[in-house]
């Protein structure tokens, strides 16, 4: 009797583990091959904030992070194409930059398009046009910005083109951006050059846009120069994402 209880034992064993009743312990996870990513902050972050007085110090230390710049311009839409570090000459190249595109949550279009800047310059510049640049067009210019029209942001040389100094410019370094003007949808070109003091296309509300969006910069940018600092600037903004304070 004892004998038929255990091969009727040893029988239902077998049947429950054929049948998956039974489980076999779990094994070890294994290590991901992929490596792991930090999460995008959710859209709403740094580029769509209002401009207050805690802005110049966000771009410093949010755009200070690579990591972090790149998850804030990614959050907001804003197309930036990282491009490896490189040293053109001891004091000219690029370090945490890239290739700043279309930024999808605007209309308006950089021209000439796809610029190279630091991650930091990008985020700065992503902020003033959508806090600044845009709404003031609409709101002085009864106009939509179509496009922003600037002299680029890399060049290896010294400040003011190298006229009266040795000191090397933050354009060496993709730090800088100079902006020129804007196009509007009504057709109308709002220039510094031709509007700063209110005698361009834009009158008398083409120099207070300029002037609104050049005080508006300085709240962001560490450095920002305009036509009021000297000749060399009558015809653009230059806007440096430093931590500092100088605008004039």
């Amino acid at each position: 009797m004892r004998a038929s209880v255990r091969r009727l034992f040893v029988a239902v064993a077998t049947v429950l583990i054929l049948s998956g009743c039974v489980r076999r312990p779990p094994e070890p996870l294994r290590p991901s091959p992929y490596p792991s990513r930090t999460a995008a902050p959710l859209v709403g972050g740094l580029i769509d904030r209002l401009i207050d007085s805690g802005t110049q110090g966000a771009v410093v230390r949010e755009g200070g992070d690579y990591g972090r710049c790149l998850a804030e311009l990614t959050a907001a839409r804003v197309r930036f194409s990282p491009v490896p570090d490189r040293q053109t000459t001891p004091v000219c190249g690029l370090r945490h930059g890239g290739v700043l595109g279309a930024d999808l949550g605007t209309v308006a279009r950089m021209a000439p398009g796809d610029v190279e800047m630091t991650c930091q310059t990008a985020l700065a510049l992503s902020i003033w046009r959508r806090q600044s640049l845009e709404p003031a067009a609409r709101e002085i210019l009864g106009s939509d910005v179509v496009q922003i029209d600037h002299m680029g942001a890399y060049a290896c040389r010294n400040v003011n083109n190298g006229v009266g100094s040795n000191r090397i410019s933050a354009h060496a370094q993709a730090a800088a951006f100079d902006f020129s003007g804007v196009r509007l949808r009504d057709g109308r070109r709002i220039t510094v050059l031709t509007d700063w003091n209110g005698s361009g296309p834009g009158g008398a509300a083409g120099g207070r846009f300029m002037r609104r969006i050049r005080d508006d910069a300085c709240r962001i940018f560490g450095t920002t120069l305009s036509p009021d600092y000297n000749a060399v600037h009558r015809d653009h903004l230059h806007l440096e994402a430093t931590n500092t304070q100088f605008c004039r």
